[in-house]
Formats: C-alpha cells, sequence, structure tokens
C-alpha cells in the first residue's frame, strides 16, 4: 500500500466526523481535501475520521494546521486534527501498559490522542475514575483508558466529555489503533 516518496507516514485522527449522524463527510472529499496540501497516498479507516498519508512536511503543528484549514475550506466545518506518525503510533502500541488490550471480553480499551499544548501527563490527574471499575495510564504522549465491561454503567469515563480538555482530545478504541498500526506499516 505505501510508496515512499521520502516522506513520513502519518495518520491524522479528526475529531467529530460522521458521529451520531452530524458532521457527515465522504471519505473521498476528506482523501482529496488531503491530497490538496501536498499529502500523497491517502487512505481513510472507516467512516470516523482516520486518514493515513505521507507528507514530507515533519512538523506536525504546521501538517495539523494546514490540513485543519484545507476541511474548513472543504466542508465549511472545523473539525480538530491530531496527527500521530507512524513511529510515534508504533511506540502507542508497543509501549502500551501491561496487558493493555489482553482481555477484551471483560474490558473495552481506548486510548486518547491530545493535540499540542496539553500534556498527557499533566491531564490524568484531572480525570474523574470509579475505583474497581476504570483505570487509565499515561504513556507515549496518550492517555490510555480501560473500564470493566460488567460495571460499565458505572464508569466514570463518559464524565470525561464534561472535561475542559475534551475538546482538544481523540479517542479511538485499541481495535481501531492496531488496525491503523497494521496499515501504516
Amino acid at each position: 500500500m505505501w510508496i515512499n516518496n521520502e516522506g513520513v507516514r502519518y495518520v491524522a485522527l479528526l475529531r467529530g466526523i460522521n458521529v451520531g449522524g452530524k458532521n457527515i463527510v465522504k471519505m473521498s472529499d476528506l482523501r482529496s481535501a488531503l491530497e490538496g496540501v501536498n499529502c500523497t497516498n491517502v487512505a481513510t479507516y472507516i467512516q470516523s475520521g482516520n486518514v493515513l498519508f505521507e507528507s514530507r512536511l515533519r512538523n506536525t503543528a504546521r501538517l495539523s494546521l494546514a490540513i485543519e484549514e484545507a476541511l474548513t475550506t472543504a466542508f465549511a466545518r472545523t473539525f480538530p486534527v491530531v496527527i500521530v506518525s507512524q513511529g510515534q503510533l508504533d511506540n502507542v502500541v508497543h509501549h502500551a501498559p501491561a496487558a493493555f488490550g489482553a482481555d477484551p471480553v471483560q474490558y473495552r480499551y481506548d486510548v486518547a490522542f491530545l493535540r499540542a499544548p496539553l500534556r498527557a501527563a499533566a491531564i490524568l490527574p484531572t480525570i474523574s475514575l470509579k475505583a474497581g471499575v476504570d483505570e487509565a495510564w499515561e504513556r507515549n504522549e496518550v492517555l490510555y483508558f480501560r473500564k470493566l465491561t460488567a460495571r460499565a454503567s458505572q464508569s466514570h469515563l463518559p464524565r470525561l466529555t464534561r472535561h475542559a480538555s475534551y475538546s482538544s482530545m481523540t479517542i479511538r478504541n485499541w481495535n481501531t489503533i492496531r488496525e491503523l498500526h497494521r496499515l501504516i506499516r
């Protein structure tokens, strides 16, 4: 799938695309918007704003801004973008907390990616967790969440939507992260 034009491989994680029947964006239009800012080998994964691509631009903050501007122009809406390099995604997958993702019947696993200048280490202490139900870790500049499925209704993790930093993060389930990691390689 990948043809390296001496660019870096990235995943753009868009927040709020095609969620709950709102902010509907065709994946072909999304690919075109990224191609318009000199991204190459653009591919999407599922309909929720996961875009794999290559770029010669190495500054992820500038790349994120360029993509956000292109999306605003193309769709007349603002979609926050978190750019994850192949190297960072490798770290997220290979250096996750011990046994993270190992028991998908008993737990739900999610990863929160943060937009700069937010830092996962600073946010973790401010997140409400229900003892015996929720667990969270900070590593690799992301937040890892594990929720006990049998007691999901008691979880405090849904409260994250009211957190002051929520609008600057995007969350993906562990299966999506692993698939994006497989696709970017």
